[in-house]
């Protein structure tokens, strides 16, 4: 049975380096960035292994509206669908309905490029001429190792919608982030049980979570109770209703529920402790010089001291105090980052509707956590 988490009163926090700010201080912390850098809305929570001791949401769920934020609006997760997607595969490798190691085409009746797919995703048939598909598993798909790019219209040369999908590195030789991996990865995954991506999300994480906010597909109760994003020059940019689930990014949740997740993962609940620990384990050292861009074909060892890695659905660095694990989401109109420290009873998740909301991610970071080793240049966090 797993903890639902509790909302106890407003703490001060005693963060990774042994200090402590004051819930006051923060406060008025993340309205000054808030403020100082225009983000539109802002919600932050934090949590320690007994649940929330501190909860803020500022700023506009809709300017056009003018409609204050809260933690129970929905949000567009963008990709913190993926570590969500990634744990519930792996509550499907502990009951024994996959293996991390076993090619995912040994779990299809037919070759994959043979499929046939719904018209707004392409599919795979593109890699019918390059054999190493075959070689692609699960713990490559959940540690970015596939090869594959983000996405396939993203290249080199810029966006091309036309472009097929290629596989630009050998599977499981290069950390290279990749929605594609994630959505082979699905698709396999409901083959294997015959059920949807929703169906086994609401069986093996929502319901046992208590998150009835949360969804990979829209749903009626979300209506007036979402907020939008918002883009350039407080543009508002028009709510997608997605009908169909896509485990790299249709799922909308609330930042009161997210924190169920990211509570539940820090307590390290509804795994075992070996799965557990290959979750939150560096899986491949990341060695380029950014995430995502340009940058994300260059390699650096700037990283290296940090031992900057990816774990499964999760990334991972030492922060001279402990474990740092994290994961970004981000999309046109929202930006997102939540972030645990399993060695010292921390977590703080950070949800934006705006397009400028990563501008305030390092300050934040430190403000709240006292973690002064993020990634932040490799995660394009400029202040």
């Amino acid at each position: 049975m797993l903890m639902l988490i509790a909302t106890l009163p407003a703490q001060d926090i005693h963060r990774i380096d042994g200090t402590t700010i004051f819930h006051t201080e923060l406060t008025q912390r993340l309205s000054d960035l808030q403020a100082d850098a225009n983000v539109h809305g802002l919600s932050v929570t934090i949590l320690n292994g007994k649940g929330v001791i501190f909860e803020r949401a500022l700023g506009s769920r809709n300017l056009d509206e003018q409609a204050p934020l809260s933690n129970t609006d929905v949000f567009y997760a963008a990709s913190l669908a993926k570590p969500l997607f990634a744990y519930l595969v792996l509550r499907l490798v502990e009951e024994g309905t996959i293996d991390l190691d076993k090619p995912l085409v040994n779990y299809l009746d037919d070759p994959l490029p043979s499929y046939p797919f719904p018209e707004s995703y392409e599919g795979f048939a593109d890699l019918k001429d390059d054999l190493r598909y075959e070689k692609i598993t699960a713990r490559m798909c959940l540690s970015h190792t596939t090869g594959f790019p983000n996405w396939r219209y993203i290249g080199k040369t810029g966006i091309n919608i036309n472009r097929p999908l290629t596989i630009e590195y050998d599977p499981g030789t290069y950390y290279y982030y990749s929605g594609e991996g994630l959505q082979l990865l699905q698709f396999v995954v409901e083959q294997v049980t015959g059920e949807d991506l929703e169906e086994l999300a609401r069986r093996h994480v929502f319901q046992p979570l208590g998150m009835e906010m949360t969804s990979f597909v829209w749903q009626n109760r979300f209506e007036g109770n979402y907020a939008v994003g918002h883009y350039r020059k407080k543009k508002v940019v028009g709510k997608k209703k997605r009908n169909r689930p896509y485990a790299a990014g249709s799922m909308e949740t609330t930042p009161e529920d997210y924190a169920k997740f990211v509570g539940a993962m820090l307590r390290a609940e509804g795994l075992s402790e070996a799965i557990y620990a290959e979750m939150t384990g560096p899986q491949i050292a990341i060695t380029s010089v950014q995430q995502f861009g340009p940058n994300s074909r260059k390699t650096t060892d700037a990283n290296e001291k940090i031992g900057l890695s990816y774990g499964l659905g999760w990334g991972i660095y030492e922060t001279g105090h402990g474990k740092a694990v994290f994961k970004e989401g981000h999309d046109r109109g929202w930006e997102h980052y939540t972030i645990f420290y399993p060695d010292r009873d921390l977590a703080l998740l950070i949800m934006t509707n705006s397009s400028n909301g990563e501008s305030i991610f390092k300050e934040l970071v430190e403000a709240a956590t006292g973690d002064t080793a993020l990634p932040w240049y490799w995660e394009n966090y400029l202040p």
